[in-house]
């Protein structure tokens, strides 16, 4: 049991250093030979867990070999234009000036209930409101609707705004995070009487605390957040 339990945490270890060797992009998001090599990573990380009889070299080699391989071609890609076309593809226009290009949806093999279910996936019901719509070689739809159909934003206005960056974490699950206060140029001190003076005593009774760009500050219990809100932010 230990050495299957051993070989385990060894190929765990090396499919985990493989996969973070190879870049922080989300699965939704990976090219297909990012999809090929992270498909067969798993399968060789699977083969010497479920046949004990083969040497757990033969199974860790070859993740590191594909690994290397995977940043090897990436830096490829990066270098040349030809090697990331051909590797990794290139986006195909779907819809250009309103209207949908047939020619490309045949040359895809790319159907119109595909265009309608990710148009509604990014809240556009009417492709009459779509002005240019990409296909990324992720196989993402990328869209850009109609000046009309567009949300009115405080540009077109002509409304002038501050800058607005993003909140920082100050607490999380009751330790303070002196990265972000050393960030921001704040004291423990500072943070404690921002706490006080929203009623808060004690830095281990905030289950997370965090500061904007206009200096306003967010504060959540631990005794306000049940089981049922944490099952459900996950």
């Amino acid at each position: 049991m230990l050495h299957i339990v051993a070989r385990a945490l060894v190929v765990y270890a090396f499919v985990l250093a493989s996969m973070r060797l190879m870049g922080k992009r989300e699965i939704g998001n990976l090219s297909p030979f990012d999809l090929v090599v992270a498909i067969t990573i798993a399968e060789l990380g699977a083969l010497p867990l479920q046949q004990q009889d083969i040497p757990l070299t033969h199974g860790i080699a070859p993740i590191v070999v594909l690994a290397l391989l995977h940043v090897v071609m990436a830096a490829a890609c990066l270098k040349y234009q030809g090697v990331r076309r051909v590797i990794i593809g290139e986006p195909t226009v779907i819809i250009e000036n309103g209207k949908i290009i047939s020619s490309n949806m045949k040359r895809l093999r790319y159907n119109i209930n595909d265009v309608m279910t990710q148009l509604r996936g990014e809240g556009y019901f009417n492709v009459a409101d779509v002005e240019f719509a990409v296909l990324e070689p992720s196989g993402s739809l990328s869209v850009l609707p109609k000046s009309q159909a567009r949300p009115v934003t405080p540009r077109d206005l002509g409304l002038p705004t501050p800058y607005e960056g993003p909140a920082l974490p100050l607490v999380a699950d009751g330790v303070v995070q002196y990265r972000y206060l050393k960030m921001l140029g704040l004291t423990v001190k500072d943070l404690s009487d921002m706490l006080q003076a929203k009623g808060v005593q004690e830095v281990k009774e905030v289950f997370f605390a965090s500061i904007d760009s206009m200096g306003d500050v967010y504060v959540a219990m631990k005794n306000e957040v049940s089981l049922d809100e944490l099952s459900r932010n996950d």
